[in-house]
Formats: C-alpha cells, sequence, structure tokens
C-alpha cells in the first residue's frame, strides 16, 4: 500500500481507539475502574480514556503469565512451533499496518510517514528475524573427558515485564517482546501512558495469530504507580526497560528491593557526531547531521545532539545544517509529506523550551530556530534549533534534552574529539566523518558507545545489529543474537558416564 491522503483519511474515520487493559487471551477493564486520559499532542484533544492497571490487575496478569509458563503451553513449545505464531503476528501487522501507524501518530504525535514507512515496516521485519533465527540455534556439549559429558542448554526465564517509550511506541515493543516471545518466555507490556493504543492493539492479534491465552498482556499505566508495581514484583524474573536513565536507575533499586530479578536497560544520550575536515563529502554529512538531530522531533535516544566539527570547517559546515533545517519544519503528523510532528505533550515541550533558555543564558548562541511554534493548532510543536559557540560543560551539552535541539562545539586535532566525545555519562552512539579508514577505525575504537558510525548516522540499521549503551546508557543489548540473552538461563549438566 502506498500511503496518502486518501487512505489516511478513510482508514482515521473507522479508526477505533483501543482503551482496555489485555489479560488472558481478552480485553477487560482496570478492576479497580481507574482510567486515564489519553490526550493527542497533534491538537491536544481527547482522544480516549484508557484503563488504567493497578496492583490487583498486575497480580491478576502476573498470575496467569506464570500458570501459562508452569505449564509449559508455550514455554515447552517446539521452537519451530513458536516460530510459524510469531510469522503469523508479522502478517497481521502488515495487514494492519496503516492502522497501527496512525494509532502511533494519533498518540505521540510523530508523522504517518515515520510509522508508516518506517516503524512498522522495521516492527515486521524484527518479529520475522527473531521468529527465522530460532529454530537455527544450538546448544553446546562442554570439551572434557572421556568419563564425562557436560551439556550446556538455554532455557527461557519466565515471566518478563517490558516497559517501554513513547517515541517508538510500537517499534519499542517490539524490541522486547518479539526476543523474549520466542524464546518461550510470558511477557507483561506496560506501554508508556503518552502512547499505549497500539501495545493494547496487538494483544488481540497475538490471539488471533494462535499465541495462547495468559502468555502476553498488556498493562496501561503510568511509571510511579504500574511502572514501579511490575518493577517490584517478586513473581517476575526479569524487566527489560528503555526509557531515561533516571527512571532506568530506579528500575535497579526495585529489583534489590524485591527478587533481584534480570534488569536490561537501554537509557538516555547524548550523542557526538564528529565531523572531520577530510569528510569526502560534506554535503552528506550536513544532511545527515540534520536528520540525525531533527528526525523524529529529536525526540530519540541516540539522537546526535552533540555536532563536534573540525575548526577549518566549522563556519561552513554549521551554514549548511541550518539551511537544510529549514525543510525540517514541524507540519500536520497526518499529511503524509510532512518531515516532523508534534512532541508528545506540553510536558516535553516547555522542557525543551526550558533548555533553549538555559542555552541562552550559558552563553551559547542561537543560529537557527528556538521557539515554540503552530500554537494556533492546540498542539505541542517545536522548530528545529541549532546553538554554535557551546561549550562541552554547558548543560545543554551535557543533559538529554530529547527534543530538536543541536549544540554545536569545535575541535582542533583527533586528541580533542575524543576528549569531547567520550566527556559524557552516557554511551549510547556515536557517529565519525572522515574519508580516512584508520582514523574512523581508530576512532571507533576510542570512543567509549555502544554503537559508532562511520560516514553515516543511523543510516540502515537492521535487526542483525545490536544496539545498547556504555556506562549510564544502559546494561544489556536490544537486536541481533545478543537479545536472546537477556531472556534466557543457562543451564549446565554434568553427567558422569560409567
Amino acid at each position: 500500500m502506498k500511503l496518502n491522503h486518501e487512505n489516511i483519511k478513510e482508514v482515521k474515520n473507522k479508526l477505533i481507539y483501543p482503551s482496555e487493559l489485555f489479560i488472558n487471551g481478552k480485553y477487560q477493564k482496570s478492576i479497580s475502574e481507574k482510567s486515564f486520559e489519553n490526550i493527542s499532542p497533534i491538537n491536544g484533544h481527547k482522544v480516549n480514556s484508557v484503563s488504567f492497571a493497578q496492583k490487583e490487575d498486575i497480580d491478576l496478569a502476573v498470575k496467569k503469565a506464570r500458570e501459562v509458563f508452569n505449564k509449559g503451553i508455550w514455554s515447552n513449545l517446539p521452537p519451530s512451533e513458536r516460530k510459524k505464531i510469531l510469522l503469523k503476528f508479522a502478517q497481521l501487522l502488515e495487514r494492519d499496518r496503516l492502522e497501527l501507524s496512525l494509532l502511533d501518530t494519533i498518540d505521540m504525535g510523530k508523522t504517518i510517514n515515520d510509522t508508516f514507512n518506517a516503524d512498522l515496516p522495521t516492527s515486521i521485519d524484527n518479529i520475522e528475524w527473531y521468529a527465522e533465527i530460532i529454530d537455527k540455534l544450538f546448544d553446546d556439549i562442554s570439551p572434557s573427558s572421556s568419563q564425562y559429558m557436560g551439556l550446556i542448554t538455554k532455557e527461557p526465564i519466565g515471566v518478563v515485564a517490558a516497559i517501554v517509550p513513547w517515541n517508538y511506541p510500537l517499534w519499542m515493543a517490539i524490541w522486547k517482546i518479539a526476543p523474549a516471545l520466542i524464546t518461550g518466555n510470558s511477557v507483561i507490556l506496560k506501554p508508556a501512558e503518552q502512547s499505549p493504543m497500539s501495545a493494547i492493539k496487538i494483544g488481540a492479534m497475538l490471539s488471533e495469530a494462535g499465541l495462547p491465552d495468559g502468555v502476553f498482556s498488556v498493562l496501561a499505566g503510568d511509571g510511579p504507580t504500574t511502572g514501579k508495581l511490575l518493577c517490584l514484583h517478586n513473581d517476575i524474573d526479569c524487566v527489560a526497560f528503555t526509557g531515561s536513565g533516571e527512571v532506568g536507575k530506579l528500575v535497579l533499586q526495585y529489583s534489590g528491593q524485591s527478587n533481584m530479578k534480570r534488569v536490561q536497560l537501554e537509557c538516555g544520550g547524548k550523542s557526538p557526531n564528529i565531523i572531520f575536515a577530510d569528510c569526502a563529502n560534506l554535503d552528506l554529512a550536513a544532511e545527515a547531521s540534520a536528520y540525525a538531530i531533527f528526525g523524529n522531533q529529536g525526540e530519540v535516544c541516540s539522537a546526535g545532539s552533540r555536532l563536534i566539527v573540525q575548526k577549518e570547517i566549522e563556519n561552513d559546515f554549521i551554514k549548511k545544517v541550518s539551511e537544510i533545517s529549514k525543510n525540517m519544519q514541524p507540519s500536520d503528523p497526518l499529511n503524509p509529506n510532512s518531515f516532523a510532528g508534534a512532541i508528545v505533550n506540553t510536558e516535553q515541550l516547555e522542557k525543551i523550551d526550558r533548555y533553549v533558555n538555559i542555552g541562552k543564558k550559558e552563553g551559547a548562541y542561537l543560529e537557527v530556530g528556538g521557539n515554540i511554534t503552530m500554537k494556533d493548532t492546540g498542539g505541542s510543536y517545536f522548530e528545529p534549533t541549532i546553538f554554535r559557540n557551546v561549550s562541552n560543560d554547558m548543560k545543554i551539552a551535557q543533559e538529554e534534552i530529547f527534543g530538536p535541539v543541536l549544540s554545536t562545539i569545535s575541535f582542533s586535532s583527533f586528541k580533542e574529539a575524543i576528549f569531547i566525545a567520550n566527556d559524557s555519562q552516557y554511551g549510547l552512539a556515536a557517529g565519525v566523518w572522515t574519508k580516512d579508514i584508520n582514523k574512523a577505525i581508530k576512532a571507533s575504537r576510542e570512543i567509549k558507545a555502544g554503537t559508532v558510525y562511520i560516514n553515516n548516522y543511523e543510516e540502515g540499521v537492521d535487526s542483525t545489529i545490536p544496539l545498547g549503551g556504555y556506562k549510564q546508557s544502559g546494561i544489556g543489548r536490544d537486536n541481533g543474537p545478543q537479545a536472546l540473552e537477556n531472556y534466557l538461563q543457562v543451564k549446565s549438566t554434568w553427567i558422569k558416564i560409567t
């Protein structure tokens, strides 16, 4: 299907807004009947009231998840059979692709172009990739003497709570549930309260694909209530979390306060994007640098939010990026031609505005943007913003803004560039632009980040590449075969042969 105004309007007019919890194969309201208002940042209007999961709902979902896990209905199913169900789920995602895309766009304000042409295809690819790999993995036999046999096997960990953010609502959920489900676990998904609808919808879709009741639940709610209760629950074996570093630290604390459940974290970033003067194509680098921070309204953990440019090319390069940003202004997210959409809510919009004012007070020069815009819509929109003359000790260079705000910092030498890049509590991603392959490899080795992009920034990354952070950007990895390790226990069986 090709995206256009007509099919967007047709599907939107028929859209049903999911609002209930999904537990044990069916939709139901919260036992307490509590709910919260779901507001779209496109226009500030209420979309629906969503059931708010409380302790009783969590206990019920965990109970059903544990029961079905212990019975082995899913956990002991042959990998080839689990594979068929996940592949069917991928087909259903394609069938409902535009509907799911619209739910995410309406929920958090990102463009329909992004949700339909990027988020959904990559989500489908992720499901298919994990489905296809699971029956091609083998256990091991240790190299022991002829008197013994050492079997090294992997088993599902049990009940997994997946707590995901609002910036890529369905995509980030799939990153967790695909490897967790395919390895035989039961999964309880808590979407961000700002973007719950696509997560709620896929509950019924997984059941339609053949997933047994109880294996997958969706509990909408906020972090301080629903998220905290999940993290503290003594019958949950693993929490897989993507979100801020501040909340990630709380997840670690909750694990220690409860049953020492395993924790996988993908947290914040303040990623450096280094442009050396010998970059072979500065026009391409400028376009990629602009997209790295202004794509998805800058609401990206791995956004290239620190542009570190060699002094010889600094002025010209920043002018190039500034000129490109003029074509990256926010507009109607439901228009398939829009590049950028709305900021997720008024709280995040105000946070971005505060940081812009902090940057001005710190002495950085506002090159482009810096304003809330499209106020007449009732929605939350912010201009692409570029600061120059930034020093790396400024707050706008050290703290994650999570919006379309770029800090540009100059450097003179390779050593200085690497020092600036590493001078951060974060280590999620980095970019390096140079035609010197030796310099590129040396930079990649010295930068403390989970992913280093050479002569691109997040271009063409797929399910095969593990993503995660150094330092306070996280623990463990999403994607690739490495993500499976989050959801598996390793068992050694030592056999004496007589």
